[in-house]
């Protein structure tokens, strides 16, 4: 049968169903290797049929070839029978083509098969078949989700030609693997050398600028998305939403939506509500959630917790999230998994109760993760229940004894409660166990580049300054009543108080604030924006309140856990994160 034939049949009967065409041919005496090929990669498009019917086919072709094989184990892409497939046709044997290559490296990256890929990728040089770009491309989406990034960006920097497909897979896995500085670098350096953008591209590096909530890079993609005429494709639109929303600035995400409504899918509505629900706004979430509903579109389990989180940001009521988790349930069928109960546990925490919140965390339909009992935790620092804050250490550090931000929390808990022991002994099980505590960096964002800072960082170019008006700041929020926070400081009873003080006074998000505030940084009136990529210490904290009164200005800081607006000596948490 030749392809025009079989293009007549598929014309003239119901594509959708395979088993049309199939029983058309059977009739016609018309089964060769072309139909064969053709039936199972469409019988591959229908779940319920494939087990049975892509084998058939592959054992009706007289002399499979290179395709035949290709097509029979991209019809089990993302199973492991396209490895015993694949290994079949070595036996067999055929050799590989790009494409082969390519199909069972995608089932290699879905199954996180590491060393079975590691033998693709020297096959495939062995081949002369590694440059191509079916398989590199296959070749460095399999290391990046393997997390081997390194392996990745070694075979991106070797490639002989990078095109645009190269450039959006190294994007998108960079900004998957939270590498968003790299991620944006590659971005550049595609637009820079005249490679064309897709909307992977586009989408990664927006991922990438949400990552660090760089709102001056959001801007610069989303106008190249308008010029290069994706701004209107629905991937890019949400990304860009999303982009907007992680960088605090939910009425341009907002235009971004209203924008591109027509062509708004879930994860866009979604996306937008998370947006809302960083900031706190639950009126608006619950806008969205009932123009949703006006609009047939049906909620997910996404876009609940959108609405449990804003909840839990703004008003902190109780009695409103057991109200939503139960409209979830009854209205949609949705059952809450442990996110959604996070979010009542952590408002239960918040409001005091912290009996229920407890009784809650161990009765609920699921293991309690890290994030459920670190909302516990929290709680337990602020009422300084020293018995709890052991407890609760105790089944974090059962569910990861590496968990470095356990120890972390739980010291600062327990010294707030004056249990120097215990630190002490908590320090020496870290120490056992060689955990390392995260790097906390914090950064500022100004035209166009990004500006990384450490605790004691004396690597910036303009360092002298920044240590100048770190000084100033501090002199001046002093004679406004601030005094330094120290149980938050890691230390022990033991340790100098001036050094206390000189490790609190250069923490990360404190010199990313003073290089904010240098003339001709941020202009003057303008909301500062920090990113940081930890939870923000308490000293930190009580600093940007009174920082928000000297300098009369708005400063927005985003760490770990949520969104902190300090204005006028008040923050938007209430001191509570």
């Amino acid at each position: 049968m030749n392809s025009s034939y079989l293009s007549t049949l598929l014309e003239q009967y119901n594509v959708d169903d395979p088993r049309v065409v199939h029983g058309r041919a059977l009739r016609t005496a018309a089964a060769d290797r072309y139909l064969c090929h053709h039936l199972i990669t469409n019988y591959s498009k229908s779940p319920d049929l494939l087990p049975y019917s892509s084998r058939l086919f592959f054992t009706q072709i007289p002399s499979p070839n290179v395709v035949s094989w290709t097509s029979l184990i991209s019809a089990h892409s993302a199973s492991p029978a396209a490895i015993r497939h694949f290994v079949s046709m070595l036996r067999h044997p055929t050799l590989p083509n790009s494409r082969t290559l390519a199909s069972i490296l995608r089932t290699c990256a879905a199954l996180l098969c590491y060393p079975f890929g590691l033998s693709l990728h020297a096959l495939s040089v062995k081949l002369g078949l590694s440059a191509e770009m079916f398989t590199g491309s296959a070749l460095l989406d399999f290391y990046f989700k393997c997390r081997s990034v390194n392996d990745a960006l070694k075979l991106f920097d070797e490639m002989p030609e990078r095109d645009e497909v190269y450039y959006s897979a190294s994007i998108v896995g960079l900004a998957s693997n939270t590498r968003p500085l790299e991620a944006l670098s590659v971005f550049a350096e595609m637009r820079k050398g005249g490679i064309g953008s897709t909307m992977y591209s586009i989408s990664g590096a927006l991922k990438a600028a949400s990552e660090m909530a760089t709102l001056e890079q959001c801007g610069i993609i989303h106008a190249h998305s308008v010029i290069t005429g994706f701004y209107q494709n629905v991937v890019v639109a949400s990304a860009l939403i999303d982009g907007y929303g992680k960088s605090g600035l939910s009425s341009e995400a907002r235009r971004v939506f209203d924008e591109n409504l027509q062509i708004m899918n879930i994860v866009g509505w979604n996306s937008m509500m998370s947006g809302y629900a960083q900031q706190g706004d639950i009126r608006s979430v619950t806008e969205l959630f009932h123009m949703m509903e006006g609009r047939g579109l049906v909620p997910d389990e996404y876009t609940f917790l959108a609405i449990l989180s804003a909840c839990n940001n703004s008003v902190n009521s109780v009695e409103d999230i057991e109200q939503w988790i139960a409209r979830m349930k009854s209205m949609y069928g949705l059952e809450p998994r442990v996110e959604h109960y996070n979010c009542l546990i952590s408002a239960m925490a918040r409001a005091g109760r912290l009996e229920d919140a407890h009784n809650l965390t161990t009765s609920m339909p699921f293991e309690p993760d890290a994030a459920v009992w670190r909302s516990l935790l929290v709680a337990c620092r602020h009422q300084r229940d020293a018995d709890k804050i052991k407890m609760i250490v105790k089944r974090l550090l059962e569910l990861n004894p590496s968990d470095d931000s356990a120890y972390i929390i739980a010291s600062n808990a327990l010294s707030s409660a004056g249990k120097w022991d215990e630190v002490a002994a908590l320090r020496r099980r870290m120490k056992d166990r060689q955990v390392r505590k995260e790097v906390g960096q914090s950064w500022v964002e100004t035209q166009g580049k990004v500006h990384v800072f450490l605790a004691g960082d004396w690597r910036h170019s303009r360092r002298g300054e920044i240590y100048a008006r770190l000084d100033e700041l501090m002199a001046a929020i002093k004679q406004l009543g601030y005094d330094p926070v120290f149980d938050e400081a890691h230390h022990h009873e033991s340790v100098d108080e001036e050094e206390r003080k000189e490790k609190l006074l250069h923490h990360s998000e404190k010199l990313a604030a003073a290089f904010g505030l240098l003339e001709g940084v941020t202009p003057p009136g303008k909301v500062l924006r920090i990113v940081k990529n930890l939870r923000i210490c308490r000293d930190c904290h009580q600093v940007f309140k009174y920082l928000s009164i000297a300098v009369g200005r708005e400063i927005i800081v985003r760490d770990v856990n949520r969104y902190h607006r300090f204005s006028d000596g008040a923050c938007t948490c209430r001191d509570f994160w």
